[in-house]
């Protein structure tokens, strides 16, 4: 009697074990259903859709090059710009250096000379004390610029080294001024202390080299982009970190950028499209591709202050930008002038300039 008590007790946990499982799968099920990834190349997308039954008016974009930024001598690869109110923009390029630039009166604020020349990836720290670097080194390295603002120091010591990463740095980002996120080939994402130098956290769930990161202003969550092709929304508060993967892109995903307010994020990808995902319904509800723009990879997202706009750079033979109705899908503004590829780009804090870098050695400053 006791030995039949004993084996239903030790069968519940088994059962219900079996019956979590089964809801799991379940669910899964659903959720695939409603994301409908065989939907995602449909002409009409749930944005478009909603906007038509709203009867929204076209974006209008007007946007002039007001600056050309010129200094670099090789390839740009990444640029940041400062915080709100500040018109500094942080800049790295293929000839081993980090210029700060003041884009309101196109000049050099700071230049650092970097220990590899191998540079990919940069970032400008909220208070502007900061500037962070990586690439092919492996490492993150942070430099204060507090001390020597508008000094050429030839051999300036950093303020630490960030060494983890068993592959290069695609991307680097402040979280405030004592933590840093970085990217890297070795298909991982670390966060770390600034101030101790160590990782405090390893987010390992792309399967590949991840290309990119974009970090969310109202929580605590973070998007990146991968060779996989897919992008991942985690959430860097919480012990497991990963919260849910987004695919729908067919080639790899260079570029990520949240949307106004963070609850959706853009990605731009080899498969010549850029996509809208909204975080609530973990699905794409917008897709931008035209062929009669470009016809090659998108290199480069970001988005207007204000969200109807959404900037997009590709590696195609006229080298433009394109300046997206975020509703509609529809090009507002082809954005000509640079002379190769368009690397990298984002909006002044500000939202009143948007700043491209290309390959071609320069900055372009765009604003109304």
């Amino acid at each position: 009697m006791e030995t039949k008590a004993k084996a239903e007790a030790s069968s519940v946990p088994e059962v219900k074990q079996k019956e979590l499982l089964a809801e799991i799968e379940k669910l899964k099920e659903e959720l695939t259903k409603l994301r409908n990834i065989s939907a995602y190349k449909d002409g009409d997308q749930p944005l478009s859709l909603e906007n038509k039954k709203a009867g929204c008016p076209p974006v209008s974009c007007n946007l002039k090059i007001r600056r050309t930024l010129k200094g670099h001598q090789g390839k740009i690869y990444d640029l940041d710009w400062g915080n709100e109110g500040k018109t500094h923009v942080l800049s790295a390029a293929a000839d081993g250096k980090l210029i700060l630039w003041d884009a309101y009166l196109q000049t050099k604020a700071h230049a650092i000379p970097l220990r590899s020349n191998w540079v990919m990836t940069c970032a400008l720290s909220p208070s502007e004390t900061f500037v962070a670097s990586g690439g092919l080194d492996n490492a993150c390295t942070i430099y204060n610029i507090s001390e020597t603002m508008g000094q050429y120091v030839k051999n300036q010591k950093p303020k630490c080294v960030l060494e983890q990463h068993e592959g290069y740095l695609s991307s680097c980002k402040f979280i405030g001024n004592k933590r840093m996120l970085t990217a890297s080939g070795d298909k991982t994402c670390i966060l770390w202390d600034i101030e101790t130098a160590k990782a405090l956290k390893v987010f390992d769930d792309h399967t590949a080299d991840v290309t990119s990161l974009a970090i969310s202003k109202e929580n605590g969550t973070f998007i990146s982009g991968g060779i996989d092709k897919n992008a991942i929304l985690y959430d860097y508060r919480e012990k497991k970190g990963r919260v849910l993967k987004f695919p729908g892109h067919e080639g790899d995903v260079n570029s990520v950028a949240y949307f106004p307010g963070g609850v959706a994020f853009g990605t731009a990808s080899n498969d010549n499209a850029c996509r809208l995902f909204d975080i609530r319904c973990g699905r794409q509800v917008q897709r931008y591709v035209s062929e009669r723009y470009h016809g090659g990879p998108a290199t480069a997202i970001a988005f207007s202050i204000t969200g109807n706009l959404m900037f997009a750079g590709y590696d195609y033979q006229n080298n433009a930008c394109l300046a997206w109705d975020t509703r509609t899908a529809k090009v507002s503004q082809v954005l000509s002038g640079h002379q190769n590829r368009v690397s990298c780009m984002g909006v002044s804090g500000a939202g009143s300039a948007l700043c491209t870098g290309s390959w071609d050695g320069s900055l372009r400053i765009w604003a109304k």
